[in-house]
């Protein structure tokens, strides 16, 4: 998306509440799905938004080698598993208090933990 439609887009959609990407729900995908890789990027805009975020040989990318953007008033937040899309966002009011400012958060400890976990079982059909 070119930059003035992305100004457009944004000054349209002022004052709408944000979609958050939702990295509890994108670490208990990953961990059930078990991907290759998992990108995170907004619908329509991911040349400029997404990254790598997670190697099945390593984990969690480190943000120093990584870039993402994932808040939006109008794109939609995604979660890329290997070749799967899936929507993966929370509302603004609904993010949890421990995750830091909005497009800023990556890899927040309640997701890590959620890897990092026992528990192998989610149930994806209420996560998707």
């Amino acid at each position: 998306m070119d930059t003035l439609s992305a100004f457009v887009r944004g000054a349209a959609n002022r004052g709408r509440p944000m979609m958050i990407f939702d990295w509890n729900k994108a670490a208990k995908i990953i961990k059930a799905r078990k991907p290759k890789t998992a990108s995170a990027g907004l619908s329509g805009d991911w040349e400029w938004t997404g990254g790598e975020i997670y190697e099945a040989n390593r984990g969690p990318v480190p943000r120093n080698e990584t870039y993402t953007y994932l808040a939006s008033t109008w794109a939609t937040p995604e979660l890329k598993i290997d070749d799967d899309m899936i929507d993966c966002f929370i509302m603004e009011d609904k993010v949890p208090k421990e995750w830091s400012g909005t497009s800023d958060v990556y890899w927040p400890q309640s997701a890590l933990d959620i890897l990092q976990s026992e528990e192998t079982e989610y149930d994806l059909e209420r996560e998707l």
